[in-house]
């Protein structure tokens, strides 16, 4: 895998707002985890697992926020997984580490963001 290429890829997804590009990173059984879940639920969870729900959250996300636009920053890689550095919503830094399955798919991401 090549992450520049990944990196590249995945920001684009996003910012085309293409559901599906984006849901096609990720293996059918992801487990996110952001402080961003726990803004959009209230509280409840900071945490989904399972495409659909992902899908779901994303998707209340993209039409709440029709503006977003990540910007890369910087990529790092490690062993099956990569850390994408980037300008996420509300203008805030983020780091997401993604890990990766057998077939390439993220199936765990982690998410932190400036305060």
């Amino acid at each position: 895998m090549d992450a520049h290429q990944f990196a590249r890829e995945w920001i684009a997804s996003w910012n085309s707002h293409d559901l599906e590009g984006i849901l096609s990173h990720y293996a059918d059984d992801i487990e996110i985890s952001t402080p961003m879940i726990k803004l959009a639920t209230g509280g409840k969870t900071d945490s989904l697992a399972g495409k659909e729900a992902v899908g779901d959250y994303w998707k209340k996300a993209l039409e709440k926020i029709p503006d977003l636009h990540f910007e890369l920053i910087d990529v790092t890689e490690g062993v099956n997984s990569v850390a994408l550095y980037y300008t996420s919503v509300m203008n805030k830094k983020a780091i997401e580490v993604m890990f990766f399955d057998e077939q390439g798919k993220v199936n765990k991401m982690v998410a932190h963001y400036t305060t």
